[in-house]
């Protein structure tokens, strides 16, 4: 069976197999052949042309590679996912309109009311609203796991309904970096799907697939674009999980009859991303457009530069936040003595780390206030990880749906600011930091 991602030469996918993930930022996802375009491009159609009725069912029945309805799959989009897909280890992925959306999607791709998640407690406060209000309407119900949990808690917490074990990489914002290898002993031991957020990290700095994930969820708005511009979404079929008979995934191993009988498990092992695919993103409509798939690939060519120095320069604020006297915590795991810092060393990628850092300002909200209030160089924005400088206070604001005790499970006080450090100088940075925390009472 032929999936619809794939259009390459084998000696290309070979190729690109061998490639450092450095040049995979660069050069997987297109190859041109003899005359065409050196750079991918935009292919801004929703429709494309067959000369026989006979060609355009076999698409349908996946015994042949092309493209039905950009809903389904387009040239630019496909050359995106393949890019991504290189760049994580995976056998195929599935661009999205946003993070969320990709969030939605491959959950309700094995998920039916009745069924359930289990999810650290220190989620992005869009996705733990869409855990703990919207998916509950609609029969999914989630347990939430403090960021402490042991193993014990975990395995404790799964039960006969459970679809899904869900964490992030690098907590938003919270900053806990999960033990993917306890986690992930845990989903094999239960035979559950481990589904990892990304998107803090991004492959550059961690791939979760080689530490046991069985999907990885970006939201591509953030590293992956790296500019601020397109809002996507991305998931990553790691192709490690065998859904082959197992009874809790039953929907994967009968025949799909909106789909013309279509069992996916005889897609293994791309059995998840197919079903996403050729069912859910058909019947859901959420998927990238080729414009914003054009644009975050293109920012994505430049992701291990841009990673690098958002690494670089999130140690330099940190370093100097720690020694400041109005400041009264930070978290960074760079810094010697962060409760993440083993873990960092463990998961991460030598030379890379997320340009996130969390810290408290001493005097709570209002003094938190006065702080960004004093600003010049950085901006209050609502986004993070991209190339430039930008601060939130998450309890008001990406986090204000939250309860007091919520906000406690998600690792939020009054004082946190989220300090998404940009690309530029670093001296600029924090000569801007320092001069609003003069104005600090």
């Amino acid at each position: 069976m032929i999936l619809p991602r794939l259009f390459y030469k084998d000696q290309f996918i070979r190729r690109i197999k061998i490639m450092d993930i450095q040049s995979k930022c660069v050069q997987a996802g297109y190859e041109p052949k003899n005359g065409e375009p050196r750079v991918l491009p935009l292919y801004q159609s929703t429709t494309y042309v067959y000369d026989t009725p006979e060609q355009l069912a076999n698409l349908f029945d996946l015994s042949e590679a092309g493209h039905i309805y950009t809903r389904i799959s387009n040239p630019t989009v496909c050359a995106f996912e393949d890019k991504i897909n290189a760049l994580e280890g995976g056998v195929g992925a599935l661009a999205c309109s946003s993070g969320l959306a990709a969030e939605t999607l491959a959950i309700l791709n094995v998920c039916n009311a009745g069924d359930n998640i289990v999810s650290l407690s220190t989620v992005y406060g869009g996705t733990f609203n869409l855990f703990n209000v919207t998916l509950r309407k609609y029969g999914i119900n989630t347990t939430f796991v403090p960021s402490s949990a042991t193993r014990e808690d975990l395995l404790a917490a799964i039960d006969d309904n459970t679809k899904i074990l869900f964490c992030e990489t690098v907590a938003n914002p919270s900053m806990h970096i999960v033990d993917l290898e306890m986690i992930s002993s845990v989903a094999k031991e239960k035979g559950v799907l481990l589904f990892v957020d990304n998107t803090l990290a991004t492959p550059l700095v961690c791939k979760p697939i080689e530490f046991g994930a069985n999907i990885v969820i970006h939201s591509t708005s953030k590293y992956i674009d790296g500019h601020a511009c397109c809002v996507g979404g991305i998931i990553v079929d790691a192709g490690n999980f065998d859904f082959k008979g197992n009874p809790r995934y039953k929907e994967l191993n009968v025949p799909d009859e909106s789909y013309h009988g279509l069992v996916y498990t005889d897609c293994a092992p791309a059995s998840f991303i197919t079903k996403a695919r050729v069912q859910m993103m058909r019947d859901l409509g959420c998927c990238m457009s080729p414009f914003n798939a054009y644009l975050t690939n293109m920012g994505a060519e430049t992701l291990h530069l841009r990673m690098a120095k958002h690494g670089e320069n999130a140690m330099a604020c940190a370093r100097m936040l720690a020694n400041h006297p109005k400041v009264e915590w930070v978290k960074f795991n760079g810094l010697d003595g962060d409760e993440n810092y083993n873990k960092a060393r463990k998961y991460f990628r030598e030379g890379y780390n997320s340009g996130m850092v969390v810290f408290g300002v001493k005097g709570g909200l209002e003094e938190a206030n006065a702080f960004m209030n004093a600003l010049e160089f950085a901006k209050i924005v609502t986004h993070i990880a991209d190339a430039r400088t930008s601060v939130i206070h998450p309890a008001t604001t990406t986090h204000r749906q939250l309860s007091p005790e919520q906000l406690v499970a998600c690792g939020i006080s009054d004082n946190l600011i989220r300090l998404s450090v940009g690309i530029e100088c670093s001296a600029d940075i924090i000569r801007d930091l320092e001069q609003a925390l003069d104005k600090v009472n």
